[in-house]
């Protein structure tokens, strides 16, 4: 039976036996901002809010976020919460505010200039920094307070998203017990070696120990986690059913490799698309020449420089494609608040015109560069009018954007250049899979993809289609949810009231939720004293 929103929401019926579902992610997936004096609201781009959207659209509960949009205060209530979507409520969002300070240091710091480049083996050197420590810290603690209250009132299933949070899980599991708390790793997990550098290696283990069920892309990913949790923390290992125990509590540790809705392919394109791909040739003067793209943050894990050298190497080598194609890249600008992401853009504007410098000519430029946001509906026609999609991430836990262009291309046409160093090689093995830190090769699977006869092309992206249709984001969020709901208590049978005359008033000064704080901070003190 293949898998769909439908199917997902029986499955969380039937698995979370009643339990309210929670996401945490850094990002929210809707964002409301001032436009001409007005609040409007926009679908920010990143795969993780396109992929989790959906699902939280089909199973219901609340999202946990930072609220960035300037109008994001406006649109919320007094305890941040606004249903989204905006037009069509389904859920419940629930907006944190941080101060500067803290999103400095949790986000540009700690999660982006230290976590981001230790995971990401692509000779970034991190950044370790006490202070970006201390607001990564505190920010986990403000996070879990808002999921706390947001999980007040009965059983709860609470899934964590990504590295902004490796404390959480621990802090949910020393407040409530009885939550069940899953975490999903979308970026790659490094070898032990890399990450054991980190000063707090320990502390950031030990808190995604406190989850029940421990996701990460692919198997080599959880295998370099047990790794380094074995070389690292005091732990019991049952390698057979890929559990980790600690200090009573186990954590199982599985891959689901992450995919998207191929329904939002036909849904952005709409039925105007071949309207629409006819203004942007006109708008970019790229004629009726075959079109590569590539869509990515500007971010130093992606690539984009070694594809952009590739295009250069690609015209030295065969010079008679001079005037015959177009390689476009969306460049979203990304952290610019960091030097290593304001660099990135300038090199790689750099590179674009030194390219067109050098092959093109008064009517032709080779590259068209866009470092600007596009719209996911945007970005699907240039899914779907072009040649060749290009994706050569020098590392990257699973990489959306391939299996968005195949899921947009329902003609069979169109040709995939992925690098080998991306969790979606191993899904795609149809595509043109090159390594990105060779510019021959690269070279030569953009030469390729120009190239390749319509009747290839039909086979490759056919057997690609079927794989991302079948193993699209609802099966891996009914299996995650499968897993995970084993561990959702049953439904307990209410007890009767008690007898207005026994009731126990709780001490002066002491509620609930004071004392789930209070086991928050004892938590957090005792890793501190154990030198985290």
């Amino acid at each position: 039976m293949s898998w769909s929103k439908e199917r997902l929401e029986t499955v969380a019926r039937t698995r979370l036996g009643g339990a309210k579902l929670i996401v945490v992610a850094n990002r929210e997936p809707y964002i409301h901002r001032y436009r001409d004096g007005e609040v409007e609201w926009v679908r920010p781009a990143g795969g993780l809010t396109a992929a989790l959207d959906p699902v939280m659209q089909a199973c219901g509960g609340t999202w946990v976020a930072h609220g960035s949009g300037d109008a994001d205060a406006e649109a919320a209530d007094a305890h941040g919460r606004v249903g989204v979507p905006p037009d069509d409520p389904r859920y419940t969002l629930r907006r944190l505010w941080l101060d500067r300070a803290d999103e400095e240091g949790y986000y540009y710091g700690f999660s982006n200039s230290t976590l981001w480049p230790l995971c990401h083996q692509v000779y970034q050197r991190p950044v370790f920094d006490l202070s970006d420590w201390e607001a990564y810290r505190r920010v986990n603690e403000t996070f879990a307070a808002a999921v706390l209250q947001e999980a007040e009132g009965g059983p709860g299933l609470v899934f964590v998203q990504d590295y902004h949070f490796a404390l959480l899980p621990r802090l949910l599991k020393a407040a409530r017990p009885d939550l069940v708390v899953a975490q999903f790793w979308h970026i790659p997990w490094p070898n032990p070696e890399t990450f054991l550098v980190c000063p707090w290696a320990k502390e950031l283990l030990d808190g995604m120990l406190g989850n029940d069920l421990l996701g990460f892309q692919t198997q080599y990913h959880c295998n370099n986690f047990f790794e380094t949790v074995d070389r690292a923390l005091e732990c019991r290992f049952d390698r057979d059913q890929f559990t980790v125990s600690r200090s009573g509590h186990e954590t199982s540790v599985r891959p689901f490799p992450i995919s998207v809705d191929p329904g939002l392919a036909k849904e952005y394109l709409g039925d105007d698309w071949g309207r629409r791909a006819v203004a942007v040739r006109k708008k970019y003067r790229l004629a009726d020449r075959p079109l590569l793209v590539g869509v990515d943050r500007v971010d130093y894990t992606k690539g984009i420089p070694e594809r952009l050298r590739a295009v250069d190497r690609l015209l030295e080598l065969r010079p008679e494609l001079k005037e015959k194609f177009h390689f476009l890249q969306i460049g979203a600008p990304s952290r610019t608040h960091l030097p290593a992401y304001r660099d990135l853009a300038d090199e790689v504007q750099g590179l674009a015109e030194k390219v067109n410098w050098r092959h093109g000519t008064d009517r032709w430029k080779p590259v068209v560069f866009l470092n600007e946001h596009h719209t996911p509906g945007d970005v699907t026609v240039l899914y779907r009018m072009a040649t060749g999609c290009v994706v050569s991430s020098l590392h990257d836990g699973m990489n959306l954007v391939a299996k968005e262009f195949v899921a947009a291309r329902d003609d069979d046409r169109g040709v995939l250049v992925l690098s080998r160093f991306t969790g979606a090689s191993k899904e795609l093995p149809d595509a043109v899979l090159v390594n990105p830190f060779d510019a021959d090769d690269l070279a030569n699977g953009l030469h390729l993809a120009l190239t390749m006869p319509a009747e290839e092309q039909e086979r490759r992206m056919r057997r690609m289609r079927a794989q991302v249709e079948d193993n699209n984001i609802f099966r891996w969020a009914g299996t995650l949810l499968s897993e995970v709901g084993k561990r959702v208590p049953e439904p307990a049978v209410p007890a009767p009231p008690p007898a207005a005359a026994d009731e126990a008033e709780p001490p002066a000064g002491r509620t609930e939720r004071t004392e789930r704080m209070i086991a928050i901070e004892n938590y957090m003190t005792a890793m501190r004293l154990a030198g985290g």
